[in-house]
């Protein structure tokens, strides 16, 4: 996922973006069979003369909606300001219309549209509360997010993309009761924008109990990269992943050198560090530790660079920020 580009594809489906009202091309009156495409509604954050509610009401009247597998909820009005209450609302009344909706990812919203920090989110339980049968939830944007603990039977990943991810939702997710999830991937950010959890927030899914079918565990473009680096030495989840992602934060060569010394790795089929802090030395250890084990090891540098003040203090950020 990217934040530079609306998604593609969701839940292994094309995105379509329901047309808008106006649009009287031949796209806006051949649309495709339902359980085709993953749909994407949405409409101007900025200049829209219709609200988002009203974008969904006239897709369900032209969709067979009975046959729908995935929704995209793109921008809604004024996300800057505006929390999606309303969509939530929307959709939550809608679920009887929704029998087959089988994944739901809530604000794929680029930069253009809204810094992923300025997103204004709100309580998502109420979706996984109405969707029983989801098998796939993704929410973007961390400002006021709130994830209490929820059970859910049957969802199997989840990802929540933030700038800075509050503790108190990232506790909400770990004290879930999810026993079929098989994918996490947490953005956890920067205190800066509101990311202020710390390792013992994380402790739940290091620990691993609470998610039995856990086998990719993502905690990454965090400040604290190289504390998570450090738990996940010793951590007993990682015994049973297949894909550990520490990707897109401040990791240094402490965080990978703590980990290359912990429990051994060589069962994982992918570990993903891109975007990392590390010189070369260590960045050849891993390689050489890890690739002739069949590890598919991911440790480019892509555009992670330090700042340095005049006093030779280096400052160093995560990938995804504002």
């Amino acid at each position: 996922m990217t934040i530079n580009s609306h998604l593609e594809e969701f839940h292994g489906l094309p995105a379509f973006t329901f047309p808008d009202a106006d649009d009287k091309s031949p796209r806006a009156t051949s649309l495709p069979a339902p359980e085709t495409v993953a749909w994407r509604i949405a409409v101007d954050a900025y200049d829209s003369e219709e609200e988002w509610e009203g974008a969904f009401a006239r897709f369900l009247a032209a969709v067979d909606t009975e046959q729908v597998r995935a929704l995209i909820v793109g921008a809604w009005s004024e996300v800057y300001d505006t929390s999606p209450h309303a969509v939530v609302e929307a959709l939550v009344a809608a679920r009887d219309r929704l029998p087959a909706l089988r994944a739901l990812f809530l604000a794929d919203i680029v930069m253009e549209e809204c810094e992923i920090s300025w997103i204004v989110q709100g309580d998502v339980s109420p979706l996984l509360e109405a969707f029983p049968s989801l098998v796939e939830f993704g929410v973007r944007g961390g400002n006021g997010l709130v994830f209490p603990a929820v059970k859910h039977e049957r969802l199997r990943t989840l990802t929540v993309e933030s700038g800075g991810l509050p503790a108190e939702a990232v506790r909400g997710i770990a004290a879930s009761d999810l026993p079929s999830l098989t994918a996490l991937d947490l953005w956890l950010g920067t205190s800066e924008y509101g990311g202020d959890a710390d390792v013992a927030d994380l402790e739940p899914f290091f620990a691993g109990s609470r998610l039995p079918g856990l086998v990719r565990l993502a905690l990454r473009n965090s400040e604290i990269q190289d504390a998570i680096c450090t738990a996940l030495a010793s951590a007993p989840v990682v015994a049973r992943l297949e894909h550990l992602d520490v990707s897109m934060g401040v990791l240094t060569d402490d965080g990978a050198t703590a980990l290359l010394s912990g429990q051994p790795l060589t069962h994982l089929k992918v570990l993903d560090l891109h975007h990392n802090y590390l010189s070369t030395a260590v960045r050849t250890r891993l390689l050489e530790t890890l690739e002739p084990a069949g590890v598919e090891v991911d440790a480019d540098q892509d555009e992670a660079e330090s700042d340095e003040e005049e006093d030779g203090t280096a400052w160093r950020f995560v990938a995804v920020g504002e």
